[in-house]
């Protein structure tokens, strides 16, 4: 007896290559005048006539970057759109199109798909990007999702990891540590379910971590925030890999050295909360675990009176001019060097 799911199923053989495009970009508009042509043609054209253009791309495979056993596709699609804008967002620019293709495997069907195109087309329309092209392709081994985002920005409003000067101060956007503790979460129940599939997970009262895991936001607030107070970052990057990790990058490309202070680091008490059950401290789980997709920067102290009533804006330490020094004053005064120890795609 087959379920209402299966019964409803459509095999992507049915469509072809052709069709499915078809089907999964029906009525997209565009909203930007930048996009001149987008789905349809052999290319998509773009102009970005008095501007700086940016360009991203990021990659998402199956069983590295996520779990479809408890990633909804709907939800994927609106993440992976998200964290291309979220690169956007670290340059002060707005993202404007993706391009998105996709490998899949004959497991999915038509409607799993159409799922995944409603997240993405979600995501577009929540922060006005269009999208203007891709491609499909087969897969033998799951799900390969590869999506190009499209930037612009004023040349003078452009920001890059280098450009911090000595004594800047060390702001982060949001609050960080949520999206491990989330995966966790979801690591934890997976295993109880597959020892035991009568399990139903127990996940009552954890929706903000597991929001920030499964549905992170592009801080573009932040930015406009920014650009409304007339503070350009000196030098900028989003928090993907975990905040240790993208320190390191902003000291190394600036070519200095930084501290920051545990107590101001901003942690959700959700996070805390968690954290504390799996037995870790909360500045471990912002340290190191990632995909918060928060903004890391600095500012001069000259903009310390322009940046400090922005909300969800926290202060958590200074540039210092001992070039490869990356370190942390614990709450009881200790000081601790930083190390890398997030997310790292090329580790298995």
């Amino acid at each position: 007896m087959l379920s209402e799911k299966e019964e409803n199923r459509t095999e992507l053989n049915e469509l072809g290559e052709f069709g499915l495009i078809d089907l999964l970009t029906d009525g997209i508009t565009l909203v930007n005048p930048s996009s001149i042509k987008g789905v349809g043609d052999d290319a998509a054209v773009i102009d970005n006539s008095g501007f700086r253009t940016l360009v991203s791309t990021d990659l998402l495979v199956e069983g590295v970057h996520f779990d479809l056993m408890y990633t909804p596709l709907k939800h994927l699609g609106y993440k992976a759109a998200v964290v291309n804008f979220s690169d956007m967002a670290a340059m002060n620019a707005e993202p404007k199109q993706i391009v998105v293709g996709i490998a899949v495997s004959n497991r999915f069907s038509v409607e799993a798909l159409e799922a995944f195109y409603e997240g993405l087309r979600l995501a577009c329309t929540q922060y006005q990007v269009d999208l203007v092209g891709g491609d499909t392709t087969s897969s033998k081994s799951g799900l390969f999702i590869s999506i190009t985002v499209i930037g612009q920005a004023a040349a003078d409003q452009v920001c890059y990891r280098g450009g911090a000067g000595e004594s800047d101060l060390i702001c982060v956007s949001g609050d960080l540590g949520g999206a491990y503790m989330g995966l966790l979460l979801l690591e934890r129940e997976k295993a109880v379910f597959k020892a035991d599939p009568s399990v139903q997970p127990d996940l009552d009262g954890f929706d903000y971590v597991l929001s920030r895991q499964l549905k992170p936001e592009a801080r573009m607030d932040v930015v406009a925030a920014l650009r409304e107070a007339g503070v350009r970052p000196t030098s900028m990057i989003d928090i993907s890999d975990g905040l240790a990790s993208e320190l390191l990058h902003l000291s190394k490309a600036s070519a200095l050295g930084c501290r920051i202070y545990e107590p101001k680091i901003p942690i959700d008490p959700t996070t805390v909360r968690v954290a504390e059950e799996f037995g870790m401290v909360p500045a471990v789980a912002a340290l190191n675990g990632g995909e918060d997709y928060e903004l890391l920067f600095t500012v001069s102290q000259a903009d310390f009176e322009k940046i400090r009533h922005i909300e969800s804006i926290s202060i958590i330490g200074h540039m210092t001019a001992n070039t490869g020094e990356v370190a942390m004053v614990t709450t009881d005064d200790q000081l601790i060097p930083l190390k890398a120890q997030g997310w790292d795609g090329l580790k298995q």
